[in-house]
């Protein structure tokens, strides 16, 4: 019995040290275990909507947040239908010159990125769509947003297709196709695009995309670069408050209201000066409402018809034209809406229901506003002598050439063409150095 526990222990023995080893990591030359390798930092922004000002903020501060901590990549997540070259060019000028690698990637599943999402696409060191999303249509147009028809657009548009291929040259992108989107507005798929050489690699979602940009050897402004994300982390980079006001008030159709809400408090105030709240709530709309107009392509004569508009609606509590000036203020409002932002674009756009809504909504207000106004204008006065015209009393004191009646509360002095006995109901006529005349109550 001893012989086999003896056996016995010695089997477990040598199965611990075989479980051991094959748990232990190889060790080096020298007999030390190698460190595992080190974590890399990835940053992730998003792009939801139209390239405007406000985007340009964000992108190039989510570059100078990726500079500043050593990140590894920063990638931009984005669906856009396109947007102002005003606000383009920044970006694509930002991306080239980051420090640290930026990756486009188009997502997620529908997503698109139309107009300026080309050129911030092509800007990128990586490019990636995720399956069923699409790229192009990138004709250029102008600052304002409308089209270039004319000699001029030969010019621009031969600039933008150059810089498309400079970035095409950069990135090792097709040219060719880039040239197309620009003067063709053509589009394609995803799996088009990768077949086109037009991006890197479709990627199902942001883990696959960092497993296949990991090893990439890219350009950037310190030369080339190859990426390495060991056991990646991921940090989203959320909008500050203030970058979603400002996307908010950026907004065309947010821009229009709080415009037409900043006249409708203009209004309020001058219609019953000294009540505060509506002038200082206006004027914080209309200061607002310039800041977007700022980051809009803007088209002044729709602006001076709201400004008009406003203008009717003041002048229409002040002056009495049986509500025609509300109505030319509420044809004016409308066709300064539709008119306002310069744009060919439909995503900067106002929507006409909201033009139409708001229209008829302030100008049902003013109309409001101007009857009661009217009514208390032609209302008979209730106070003071002309109040006392025409209120019954009753007869206090026997009227005989003098005698005292009862009216509106107090004791008066009165006055009648006929002796009137007390309790008899009378009527004012007229009054006179704090006396009255009355007769009697028919």
């Amino acid at each position: 019995m001893s012989k086999v526990k003896s056996f016995f222990i010695i089997f477990l023995c040598i199965l611990s040290a075989g479980i051991v080893r094959a748990e232990t990591p190889p060790l080096d030359s020298s007999g030390i275990e190698p460190p595992a390798p080190a974590a890399s930092l990835v940053y992730i922004m998003d792009i939801d909507g139209p390239i405007v000002s406000t985007t340009t903020d964000r992108v190039l501060d989510a570059i100078a947040q990726s500079e500043k901590n050593h990140a590894d990549l920063l990638v931009i997540r984005m669906d856009t239908p396109g947007g102002l070259t005003d606000a383009m060019w920044p970006i694509t000028k930002g991306i080239m010159n980051s420090a640290v690698p930026v990756a486009v990637y188009i997502a997620p599943a529908g997503a698109r990125a139309a107009s300026a999402g080309v050129y911030i696409t092509y800007a990128a060191a990586i490019a990636a769509m995720a399956p069923s999303t699409n790229i192009g249509a990138a004709h250029v147009v102008s600052g304002t947003g409308q089209p270039i028809d004319s000699v001029l657009s030969e010019k621009i548009m031969n600039d933008a297709v150059a810089a498309l291929k400079a970035m095409a040259e950069r990135n090792g992108r097709n040219a060719q196709w880039a040239e197309d989107a620009a003067r063709k507005s053509v589009s394609i798929t995803s799996t088009e695009a990768l077949n086109l050489h037009v991006i890197n690699f479709i990627a199902g979602d942001m883990n696959d995309l960092l497993a296949k940009a990991n090893g990439m050897e890219v350009n950037t402004v310190l030369g080339k670069k190859t990426i390495r994300l060991p056991n990646p982390v991921q940090r989203p980079i959320k909008r500050t408050f203030i970058q979603a006001l400002l996307e908010v008030i950026a907004n065309p159709n947010v821009a229009f209201i709080l415009f037409s809400l900043g006249g409708l408090g203009l209004v309020l105030e001058l219609y019953n000066p000294g009540s505060i709240l509506p002038g200082v709530v206006g004027g914080i709309c209309i200061i607002l409402a310039f800041y977007s107009f700022r980051t809009l392509p803007i088209n002044y004569a729709g602006l001076l018809l709201i400004i008009f508009a406003i203008l009717l609606f003041i002048l229409e509590i002040k002056i009495v034209s049986h509500g025609l000036l509300t109505v030319g203020g509420v044809i004016a409002l409308i066709f300064g809406g539709l008119m306002l932002i310069n744009t060919s674009d439909p995503s900067l756009r106002i929507s006409k229901t909201v033009i139409f809504s708001v229209a008829l909504v302030i100008g049902g207000f003013v109309a409001f506003a101007f009857t009661y106004a009217l009514k208390a204008r032609l209302a008979k006065p209730t106070t003071g002598i002309e109040g006392l015209l025409g209120q019954t009393g009753v007869v206090k004191s026997r009227i005989d050439n003098i005698g005292y009646v009862y009216v509106a509360g107090e004791l008066w002095e009165a006055a009648a063409d006929e002796p009137l006995e007390t309790g008899t109901d009378v009527i004012v006529t007229e009054v006179k150095d704090l006396k009255i005349k009355v007769r009697r109550k028919s």
